[in-house]
Formats: structure tokens, sequence, C-alpha cells
């Protein structure tokens, strides 16, 4: 059956991969995306009532590895800490390998791109180091700076 305006509604109602608005604002202005993903709100508050300074350097990654794992005892925080982690070690290798730079990939989340053209799922990364304690945060960090 040929019902033209259903034809048109449908066209206007497609899902079509959208961008993500972070990709979105990534292209418009991605050194105010970079200041936003190195906040890491929880990460640093938690951290700091541990008595640890984060000071976007490799040193504080290796004094996050160090730290009691007490977040893996709020499973409700546990996800958002290991997200912060993450974003927290993109935001160290950043300002600190040469080359390196945030990327936003549209319908996905920030990655880490090294001048080689690797990319390092840095999200991913410190999910898994909130929940298992590995890879560490500073294993990471120096794999990284090889490149």
């Amino acid at each position: 059956m040929n019902i033209p305006f259903l034809d048109s509604w449908r066209k206007r109602h497609e899902s079509e991969p959208a961008d993500s608005p972070l990709a979105a604002a990534f292209d418009r202005d991605p050194e105010g995306v970079a200041e936003l993903l190195s906040e890491c709100e929880l990460l640093r508050s938690r951290v700091e009532e541990a008595g640890v300074a984060l000071d976007d350097t490799p040193r504080s990654l290796q004094e996050l590895d160090q730290l009691s794992p007490r977040w893996r005892n709020d499973p409700e925080e546990l996800p958002w800490f290991g997200n912060d982690a993450g974003l927290y070690l993109g935001t160290v290798i950043v300002r600190n390998v040469p080359g390196a730079r945030w990327q936003v990939w549209p319908g996905g989340g920030p990655v880490v791109r090294l001048a080689s053209g690797r990319e390092i799922q840095v999200v991913e990364a410190g999910l898994d180091w909130a929940m298992t304690g590995a890879p560490q945060l500073s294993q990471v960090y120096a794999e990284a700076s090889e490149h």
C-alpha cells in the first residue's frame, strides 16, 4: 500500500547515527573539551581525602596505583570513579607525551591519539583499573610514552 504522507514521516524519523554531543563540542572547541575532560571531580576529591594530590604528572599515576581500592566498596560510584580515572590518565598522557592529543569520534567516547597514530582507550583502561587494579595506570602511561 502506498501512503505518501507515511513515506515522508518515515524519512523524517529514520534513525541516523548522530554525532555525540561531546564530539560536536570537540569539533567546535577542542581545548575547552580537553579542559572539561581533565576535571575528574570525583577522582580528585576522593584521592585528596587519601592525601594524594593530582598534579597531572606521571608520578601522580604511580601514587594512584598505590592507593587502597576503597572505591570498590561502592558499586554505584565505582563506574564513575573508573571513568574519571581514565579521563585523568588521558589528561596526563596528553600533557606529558609529545604529540598526544584527545580525539572524540562521532558516536563514541574520548580516546587519546598518539603521534604514531595509535589510539588508547583511556576510559576503558580507567574502568579496568578501578574494578581490578590492572592494568596499572602508570603502566598504560609508560606504554604510551614509548610510542
